[in-house]
């Protein structure tokens, strides 16, 4: 919707970190009408929250409530205590015994939506969506980038889950997914990691402890290599129609031919 902050549609401020984007139409105090998006500074334009929107699964329809500027405000206050309550909550003196002693599993956020890293599953399952398949590293394997040494994998933000594409007929990019980086299984749980393998828990265990709770990088699909994908594609498909064209084009019969079509018996 929002490509740069030069969007002549939009008034533009920054809080605590976020980004507000406020649509020039919108009118003073509470209205339906008003739009604004909220983004973290780092994922503009990628991301944003719109708020005013319910978009909850268990309340039926969207539909759209009244909202302004101060309200936008209120949900990064909201967002930055939730954050700040659990970094405090886990911090690394705290965190082996959530973890090891009272079975605390950690978590991830993936745009916005909350997972747990379930290594016994061997998957990152989803807190509070039971409909979402979540996401199964057996399915993100070929995912995996050595050079970015983390999982970079199409993601549905609505659905809340891994969508693999179709890469040999990929001819946009798609537009109802995004492109989210998190690391390997290891590094988000250690200690379910060594449990599973059978290894002493605290192996490869840093002097810095542990972490309970990460968030995934959403990164813009010109930084994959999709684009290169969709370029070879397109080129196929052209290259293909020209062939077809020319296999479908009527030959023009030769003198000797046209002469020998004209005898009849």
């Amino acid at each position: 919707m929002i490509k740069s902050k030069n969007d002549p549609d939009y008034i533009f401020e920054e809080y605590k970190g976020y980004t507000i984007a406020s649509h020039k139409n919108n009118v003073v105090g509470k209205d339906i009408d008003n739009l604004i998006i909220v983004y973290k500074s780092e994922e503009f334009p990628n991301h944003g929250y719109i708020v005013g929107l319910d978009d909850s699964k268990m309340s039926g329809y969207r539909k759209s409530l009244p909202n302004n500027i101060e309200d936008a405000k209120a949900y990064i206050d909201w967002a930055v205590k939730i954050r700040e309550e659990m970094e405090m909550a886990i911090k690394p003196e705290n965190a082996y015994d959530l973890r090891v002693n009272k079975g605390v599993l950690p978590t991830i956020d993936i745009a916005g939506h909350t997972f747990y890293v379930d290594i016994r599953m061997d998957m990152l399952r989803p807190k509070d969506d039971f409909l979402s398949k979540g996401i199964v590293f057996d399915e993100i394997d070929h995912y995996f980038s050595e050079e970015r040494n983390a999982y970079l994998i199409p993601y549905d933000p609505k659905k809340h889950e891994f969508r693999e594409l179709d890469y040999n007929n990929l001819v946009s990019v798609p537009k109802d997914l995004i492109a989210v980086e998190f690391p390997f299984q290891k590094e988000l749980d250690l200690i379910g990691w060594n449990r599973k393998g059978g290894w002493d828990i605290k192996e490869d265990l840093k002097p810095t402890g542990i972490k309970l709770h990460f968030e995934a990088k959403i990164v813009s699909w010109k930084e994959t290599y999709i684009n290169d994908i969709i370029k070879d594609n397109l080129n196929r498909l052209k290259d293909k129609s020209e062939k077809e064209k020319l296999q479908s084009k009527p030959s023009v019969p030769s003198q000797n031919q046209q002469s020998k079509k004209g005898r009849k018996m």
